[in-house]
């Protein structure tokens, strides 16, 4: 395991791990958007409205670590832009993928 995660990333107290997020609802596209300080920026085309960013959310998140949708879970924050998820695995997924550029990273 690798224990020099971002800076949005800590461990969750029963396993798995927790990510630090600011979301960003209704843009012109979903991608990653770097770091709002200690925060992994998102930002989504989903509007916030019955819950659709929430849903669009957890889909990119698991979409993006290669992990089913259920085991991305919103822990706080569902009616606000800084949210925590809860990965539900059992491996430390490799951050790498959302980006050098929004780990922060030269």
């Amino acid at each position: 395991m690798c224990t020099d995660h971002p800076v949005f990333v800590a461990p969750a107290k029963n396993g798995g791990w927790r990510l630090g997020l600011w979301v960003q609802p209704g843009a012109r596209k979903t991608e990653v958007a770097g770091m709002h300080g200690d925060y992994l920026k998102i930002r989504l085309q989903a509007p916030a409205v019955d819950n659709k960013a929430n849903s669009a959310l957890t889909v990119f998140v698991s979409r993006i670590l290669g992990i089913k949708a259920s085991q991305v879970v919103i822990e706080s924050g569902h009616a606000s832009r800084q949210k925590n998820l809860l990965l539900d695995v059992e491996e430390e997924p490799d951050w790498n993928v959302f980006s050098e550029k929004a780990l922060g990273k030269p």
